[in-house]
C-alpha cells in the first residue's frame, strides 16, 4: 500500500497574512485541499479580505475558520493560538505568512515606520514561533514554516532596507528556533519567494511593465512565480510527513533567481 506523505487529514494548521491576494491565501487553500483544518488569521481590518478568503476554502468543503489578531500584540498572539489549537490543545502546523512592505529610501524611511517593519515582520515571526513552539514541543511534534523572501541574503533593484533587514532576520530566526525545537521532534523552515505576480504586495509593479520585465528575465526559468501553483509543493513539503528530516532549511522559491 503507498502512503501519501503529503496527506494532512487530522492535522491543525494555523496560517497567519491570510487575507484575500496575500501569499497566505494560497498557502491556507493549498493545506486545506490536502485535509487540513486550517485556521486563517489576519489584522481586524483587513477584516472582509479574511472573509474572502475563508468564503473561498468554504465554497470547496474545506474544514476552515477564520480569527483576528494583531501579529505585533503579544497577547493577542497567545489568545490566536490558544483559539487555533483544538480542544486538546494540539496544533500540527504553523505558516506565518504575516508581513509588511516599504518601499522607501533609507534616507527617507521614519525610526516609526522601520519600527513598525520589523515589528510585523520579525517580531510577530518570532512571537508566533514562540507560542505555537510552546505546544508543538509539549507534544513531540509539529511543522513551522516561516516566510521570507529571495532577498533574505541579498538586497534588490528597489530600496527596502526596513524589508530586507528584517527578512533576513526572519531567515537566522528560523535557523535558530530549528536548533531549539529540533530536539523536541518541531522542524522549523522557510520559504524564501522571489516576485510571486499578481499579489496586493506586488501588485503595484503593474504599473513599472519594464521592472516585471526585468524581473521575469532576472529568473533562470524566465517568468515570474504564479501565486496558488508554484509554491504549493515546496509549502506543502516543509508542512508535512514528506519533509519530516528537513529543518533548519531556507528554501528558495525563485526559478533560480538566487542562484545566478
Amino acid at each position: 500500500m503507498t502512503t501519501d506523505m503529503f496527506d494532512l487529514t487530522g492535522r491543525r494548521a494555523l496560517v497567519t497574512g491570510a487575507a484575500r491576494g496575500g501569499l497566505g491565501a494560497y498557502a491556507a487553500l493549498a493545506l486545506a485541499r490536502r485535509g487540513a483544518e486550517v485556521i486563517v488569521a489576519d489584522l481586524p481590518s483587513r477584516g472582509a479580505d479574511l472573509d474572502a478568503t475563508l468564503g473561498t476554502l468554504q465554497a470547496e468543503n474545506l474544514r476552515a475558520r477564520a480569527l483576528r489578531f494583531d501579529v505585533t500584540r503579544e497577547d493577542q498572539v497567545e489568545t490566536l493560538v490558544a483559539h487555533a489549537a483544538d480542544p486538546d490543545g494540539r496544533l500540527d502546523v504553523l505558516v506565518n505568512a504575516a508581513g509588511v512592505m516599504l518601499r522607501k529610501d533609507v534616507q527617507e524611511t521614519s525610526l516609526e515606520e522601520w519600527r513598525r517593519v520589523l515589528d510585523v515582520n520579525l517580531t510577530g515571526t518570532w512571537l508566533l514561533d514562540r507560542a505555537a513552539g510552546r505546544r508543538m514541543t509539549g507534544r513531540g511534534r509539529g511543522a513551522i514554516v516561516n516566510f521570507s523572501t529571495v532577498y533574505a541574503e541579498r538586497v534588490g533593484p528597489v530600496p527596502e532596507s526596513a524589508y530586507y533587514a528584517s527578512k533576513a532576520g526572519v531567515a537566522n530566526l528560523t535557523r535558530s528556533m530549528a536548533a531549539e525545537f529540533g530536539p523536541h521532534g518541531v522542524t522549523v523552515n522557510c520559504l524564501a519567494p522571489a516576485v510571486f505576480y499578481p499579489t496586493e504586495m506586488t501588485a503595484p509593479l503593474g504599473d513599472d511593465p519594464e521592472r516585471l520585465r526585468w524581473m521575469s528575465e532576472r529568473t533562470m526559468l524566465g517568468r515570474l512565480g504564479e501565486p496558488g501553483a508554484d509554491l504549493d509543493g515546496p509549502l506543502l513539503l516543509l508542512a508535512s510527513d514528506a519533509g519530516r528530516y528537513m529543518t533548519g532549511q531556507i528554501v528558495y522559491v525563485d526559478g533560480g533567481w538566487s542562484a545566478w
